[in-house]
């Protein structure tokens, strides 16, 4: 058997870290397709999220066919909405049952910031009890924009190394919001 010298390999590309980042890039590209979505929808964006999965915008043309309403089968969490603090423990706990890795996603003012309600019931932000990956701003947003905050993910999920998920980094932020 001939053995593969470091001099034969592309210049920057180190033996078996070649291996492992070419993993990680076919990995990254099957996850990034084949992506299923969890709508935690409470409001008008909902309405405007069952536009973006019908036939004009077809969200499944982006490997997102099958929306998962169990959170064990999900990677997308979609929060769409005014989120009652009240229903923040709630919202929190769908996250924590989502198998690693996963993604968040706030579509429209009221998910990012509570939108123009800004009273004591209402959580302003989902960024103050889970993290969130790619914000959608509108109100409600149009679908095109949910399309788009979609593709965002969808890069996010293409470039991720599948180490970030175990790195100290990502650890220290899940216990910023109290997630072991």
């Amino acid at each position: 058997m001939s053995e593969i010298n470091i001099v034969d390999a592309p210049p920057g590309i180190e033996g078996s870290g070649f291996f492992a980042t070419s993993l990680d890039k076919v990995i990254g590209l099957a996850r990034s397709n084949s992506l299923w979505p969890l709508p935690f929808a409470t409001s008008c964006c909902g309405i405007e999220f069952m536009a973006t999965m019908g036939s004009h915008y077809d969200l499944g043309r982006f490997g997102a066919e099958r929306l998962s309403f169990s959170p064990r089968q999900a990677d997308v969490l979609m929060v769409m909405g005014t989120i009652a603090k009240k229903m923040a423990p709630v919202l929190k706990q769908v996250y924590i049952q989502m198998a690693e890795p996963r993604w968040v996603m706030a579509v429209g003012a009221c998910a990012s910031s509570g939108g123009i309600f800004d009273t004591y019931s209402v959580l302003q932000g989902i960024d103050e009890v889970i993290p969130v990956d790619v914000y959608v701003p509108g109100c409600p947003p149009r679908p095109e924009a949910i399309l788009d905050g979609f593709q965002r993910i969808q890069d996010l999920v293409k470039s991720e190394s599948g180490r970030r998920r175990n790195s100290d980094y990502y650890k220290e932020l899940l216990g910023q919001y109290g997630i072991k």
